[in-house]
């Protein structure tokens, strides 16, 4: 007999699953993705993640051979973590917090991770802050019998470039195969709104859909706000418009929340942002669409542009989409500081797997592989699951991807703009304006509002905590908020990264 012991997802391609292995498709959705998993698993055994398409994690036990076997999905949109105690039993879940409480869990700080993350922002790689807990990391099965358990790589991103096909071609083909998610993302009795910034992918994915609304984040600030933009988009395409107004004070106070319902410490600080605008959201729906994988599949960063000059230089430095602490600068502030612990070490297997291949393709596989999961769809699936909001994201799909995989860098980054045949997509539905808009990231007035003495109070107030003193040398990361207050507004990210393992630290280890 099978049992569920763990899932949480959404199984996208659920309704020809059920014609293949005999299911309902009257059930509802819990009972036929219940039914799909074990069915599935009885029918295909270890290789059911090769025939679901969708976003899942889930963990499987058979009563007759007492085997737990734990998959994570293709991109890692859905966390896995697991633990191994002192007595050889195995503790695991889709949230940490499921393992926190259980016997035989010890709490301990991994504090190497700590300088992995003063460099990327986010907690990279299969470790995590609490020593002991690992992620089971995207494309991986585990399988724990008799005490052991086996650790297997079902799937990772391949690029085999095909040169020939033309610009429209590809274009063609992302936009039939957005139009097929389209109609499986969501059911007939499902309403759903969608995420809409300044930005082509939300917009396409509005374009593409039949969402009646959009959901915004604006500020006071204008030169930050784009959700000005988003509104002419929204009016175009004949949706409702909404707009989440962040204030600071907001934004500072939610911060210990964030953190908590993160379970990590996670630097990047649109995820404050973003975390409101779920907030927002859920008080009119419970199901939204949003645009993330594009970027990273097809080009989307304006650092892409700069692959060709990296060139084989790339794998000595480049450890995906931030790096904003080197290594002499962790030296000078930390405590306790490890030569040996380095962000290029999580990355090494990434340029081995895609030698040969040209530079663009090897920074995107980066992203794709470390970036993603560690940011990224992260904060997508911790804020919303905290908000009591479903997002489904059309764009992450290994349908979408394989277009990706096959399509030559030339198509993606040129050198007047990125995403090329994505935008070229797009521009089928939208006007060139909006397909071909300049991309200007998720931005947020931080690096504005930590200078500011009427909402940093908690910020200053941590760098002086005995807590900071713990990890760090006071007198140096008060050197960089100095420098920062002075005028190096660039110094922002630093502080905000100290800040946030702080918050994350007294959320976890103080007040539990």
């Amino acid at each position: 007999m099978i049992e569920i012991k763990a899932y949480r997802g959404h199984i996208r391609n659920w309704e020809t699953l059920c014609g293949e292995l005999g299911l309902d498709v009257s059930l509802s959705r819990e009972e036929r993705e219940q039914a799909i998993l074990i069915k599935g698993y009885e029918t295909w055994g270890k290789a059911i993640p090769d025939h679901l398409y969708g976003m899942f994690a889930f963990a499987l036990y058979d009563t007759q051979t007492d085997e737990l076997f734990c998959v994570r999905d293709h991109f890692g949109t859905k966390p896995f973590y697991y633990y191994r105690t002192e007595d050889g039993s195995l503790l695991f879940g889709t949230m940490i917090r499921d393992i926190l409480d259980q016997p035989g869990f010890v709490k301990e700080l991994n504090e190497e991770m700590l300088q992995i993350y003063l460099s990327l922002t986010y907690v990279a790689g299969e470790d995590t802050f609490f020593k002991g807990i690992k992620k089971l990391m995207p494309g991986h099965t585990l399988t724990f019998r008799n005490g052991e358990f086996t650790l297997h790589r079902y799937w990772k991103p391949e690029f085999h470039p095909d040169e020939s096909r033309t610009l429209e071609e590809w274009a063609d083909e992302i936009h039939t195969t957005l139009q097929q998610m389209m109609r499986e993302v969501k059911t007939e009795d499902e309403t759903a709104e969608s995420f809409l910034s300044g930005g082509v992918d939300s917009s396409y994915v509005l374009a593409m859909s039949d969402a009646k609304r959009a959901d915004s984040c604006g500020y006071d600030e204008e030169r930050f706000d784009e959700s000005r933009i988003a509104a002419k988009t929204a009016e175009l395409l004949g949706v409702e418009h909404s707009v989440a107004n962040i204030q600071p004070e907001d934004f500072f106070g939610i911060v210990p929340y964030v953190m908590y319902h993160m379970e990590q410490p996670l630097a990047d600080a649109s995820a404050i942002v973003f975390t409101l605008g779920c907030k927002a959201t859920a008080k009119h729906t419970k199901l939204c669409y949003s645009g993330e994988g594009a970027d990273e599949f097809f080009g989307g960063y304006n650092m892409y542009r700069n692959a060709e000059r990296y060139g084989e230089n790339l794998k000595n430095f480049y450890v995906g989409n931030t790096n904003i602490m080197k290594e002499d600068e962790k030296q000078r502030i930390l405590q306790h500081y490890d030569p040996e612990v380095l962000p290029i070490n999580l990355v090494k297997y990434i340029y081995d797997e895609t030698e040969g291949l040209d530079p663009l393709t090897r920074m995107s596989d980066v992203d794709i592989q470390i970036w993603l999961e560690g940011d990224i769809y992260l904060n997508v699936d911790k804020m919303s699951t905290a908000a009591g909001l479903e997002i489904r994201m059309p764009l992450t799909d290994r349908r979408i991807f394989s277009i990706a995989g096959r399509m030559p860098s030339r198509f993606k980054v040129n050198e007047e703009q990125n995403k090329v045949a994505f935008r070229t997509a797009a521009a089928k539905v939208l006007p060139e304006e909006i397909a071909f808009r300049k991309k200007l990231g998720f931005i947020v007035p931080v690096r504005i509002w930590l200078a500011d003495e009427r909402y940093n109070a908690d910020v200053r107030e941590k760098f002086h905590s005995d807590i900071a003193a713990k990890f760090f040398k006071p007198e140096e990361i008060q050197a960089i908020y100095d420098d920062y207050v002075g005028g190096n507004s660039d110094n922002w990210r630093k502080v905000w990264t100290i800040y946030t393992f702080l918050v994350w630290y007294e959320e976890y280890f103080v007040k539990r």
